[in-house]
């Protein structure tokens, strides 16, 4: 396994179950989540509006009721005023004062005070009336206010300890009309506050400007004062409607529950009503839609999980013989077949597969057919002749070819007195300098002959002049292993380089035995290419008369003479290609 792969190999894998699971649970669950979270936020914040809208309207009619229970108060109050106190008139008084009371069973007790502030008659319901007592109420709270503002309104008080009572007073449209002071037992109020229901529980109250309690469906609460607790709790629930200035809050009320609750202001006497509804009941239909939501996404999780379990399960089994196929075929089994017959894409892959497989082993005897051929052919040439299925080239048969021959001059004497490794690295050198060449030309490559090469040119492929392609490899050869020469010679190493080009007919094709074969030419031009070669000194390119023939004018040569060659009875005409020798160069023999 190679290093980039470790860190996928050690990543934990996940069954195909759980994925299934999570896609499944994203898929349905989620979206039943979404719309669970979206619908209980849009409900909470319909009945929020509503509710407030609701509570707002009933806390305004309550307001409305108690505001005009006063307001008829004060128009009957008003009526005590309208004559001013001059002789003769203290019976008109004392009878408007009786129709007063008697319109208006509210009234506990009044006291009408002339222009001067003097008492001039107390009626009570349960106290003997008093007639012109002549006391001074000029100082009085209720009369100064009466004339600052023509009505006044007194604190809530407890009368007796057992009902809340309230004074008003009312100044006439002049001075001499005087002031008239009332006391109004409010348990008309109670009445109206205890028939005031919200829902199934809730309540209404009112509240005076101090935050005192005016009236409250339990009684008890008003008579029990400021310091009660619970009494403690409505007010403060006013000072935070108050403070954030809101008509509608939440907050706990007296009976310590969570509650929502709304305000209408009372003008007369600076009260204000409330009206309350438990939180728990004002949301129960959002409290509803959860659970049933909440039912929802357990009934979801259940089919998803149920689900994603059967489709592990279908998809299981063929994925595994998917798997074990493709071990096979890892393995180099290419005549394993992958039965599947779900009738679905998993079906359509395991046939791929085996096609895969069958192509595969295709491609494994085309790769093992051009890596024989490479080995003696240039790669592009191995692939035109396996790719044209012209394999046939490689069977022997007679052709006029190009034999090319090159070797090292003093390679031998540098072999044996130079350690392994530097003699391997020469050769690596040498071969590395001359393979690109050989391969771009798309030579023939016979054999490795330590320090020399055989190439062929027109087998197996034919070229058109070949002995002038030849020419131009060796020509290329020659410069490129020049260069590396000098290098040589520059760390103390007496190597030269020699090519030998000959050209004529040749017995070729494949030699060799099973598993091993190379493809070679057999003839007199190979033996002449190779006495040739032996012949060059290095840097020289020497050609016999055919190659010189064919070349003609392409390339300037130097006709050399005849030369005597190992093996041949003759002398042979030798042609050196004057442009590739260096200055002063001389025939010797090969080391």
């Amino acid at each position: 396994m190679s290093v980039p792969d470790a860190p996928a190999a050690n990543r934990p894998r996940r069954p195909l179950i759980q994925k299934y699971l999570a896609a499944l649970f994203i898929a349905v669950v989620v979206p039943l989540l979404a719309n669970g979270i979206s619908e209980a936020w849009f409900g909470y914040r319909d009945q929020r509006v509503m509710l407030g809208q609701r509570l707002r309207s009933e806390a305004q009619s309550a307001a409305g009721k108690i505001q005009g229970f006063l307001d008829d108060i004060t128009d009957q109050l008003r009526w005590t005023v309208q004559l001013p106190w001059r002789e003769g008139t203290d019976e008109q008084h004392r009878f408007d004062v009786l129709r007063l009371m008697s319109q208006a069973p509210a009234v506990v007790d009044v006291m009408l005070i002339d222009g001067s502030g003097r008492e001039r008659l107390h009626v009570s319901r349960v106290n003997p009336d008093i007639v012109n007592s002549r006391v001074d109420h000029s100082q009085d709270p209720a009369v100064i206010g009466a004339r600052a503002s023509r009505l006044w309104y007194g604190p809530v008080t407890l009368y007796g300890g057992s009902e809340p009572h309230l004074a008003i007073a009312v100044a006439g449209p002049r001075a001499a009309n005087g002031v008239t002071l009332a006391v109004i037992n409010l348990k008309l109020i109670w009445d109206v506050v205890s028939s005031i229901h919200v829902g199934q529980s809730g309540d209404a109250f009112v509240l005076d400007g101090a935050g005192r309690l005016v009236a409250h469906p339990d009684i008890s609460l008003v008579l029990r004062g400021d310091d009660d607790p619970a009494a403690a709790r409505l007010k403060e629930l006013q000072q935070a409607m108050t403070a954030a200035g809101e008509d509608t809050t939440e907050g706990i009320n007296a009976e310590h529950r969570p509650v929502i609750a709304a305000m209408a202001p009372i003008s007369g006497p600076g009260w204000a009503a409330f009206v309350e509804e438990p939180a728990a009941e004002a949301f129960a239909p959002i409290r509803a839609a959860l659970w049933r939501t909440g039912l929802l996404l357990l009934l979801g999780a259940v089919f998803a999980a149920g689900l994603g379990y059967l489709l592990a399960r279908r998809m299981v089994g063929p994925i595994r013989l998917l798997g074990q196929g493709a071990e096979r075929i890892g393995a180099g089994r290419f005549d394993q077949k992958i039965e599947i017959t779900t009738g679905d894409e998993l079906q359509d892959l395991a046939q791929r597969f085996n096609e895969m497989a069958v192509e595969l082993a295709l491609s494994q005897e085309r790769s093992e057919r051009i890596a024989r051929l490479k080995r003696f052919l240039a790669p592009q040439v191995a692939e035109l002749v396996e790719g044209s299925d012209q394999e046939r080239l490689l069977d022997s048969h007679r052709a006029e070819v190009v034999v090319i021959f090159c070797d090292l001059r003093g390679f031998t004497s540098f072999a044996g007195r130079a350690g392994a490794e530097e003699v391997m690295g020469l050769v690596q050198e040498y071969y590395e300098a001359l393979g690109g060449i050989i391969t771009r030309h798309e030579a023939t490559l016979t054999c490795f002959m330590g320090d020399g090469l055989m190439l062929l040119l027109n087998a197996p492929v034919p070229c058109p002049a070949p002995a002038l392609r030849g020419l131009q490899m060796a020509v290329e050869m020659q410069a490129a292993m020049q260069s590396v020469v000098s290098s040589w010679r520059a760390r103390g190493h007496e190597i030269g380089f020699g090519v030998g080009l000959a050209k004529g007919p040749a017995t070729v094709g494949r030699i060799g035995y099973e598993g091993r074969s190379d493809y070679t030419a057999i003839g007199n031009v190979v033996n002449l290419a190779s006495r040739i070669c032996a012949a060059a000194a290095d840097g020289q390119i020497l050609i016999d008369q055919a190659a010189a023939a064919e070349i003609g004018d392409a390339y300037p040569l130097t006709p050399l003479g005849t030369r005597p060659l190992r093996g041949f009875s003759e002398a042979v005409p030798v042609f050196s290609v004057a442009a590739a020798a260096p200055a002063g160069a001389v025939l010797h023999a090969a080391g």
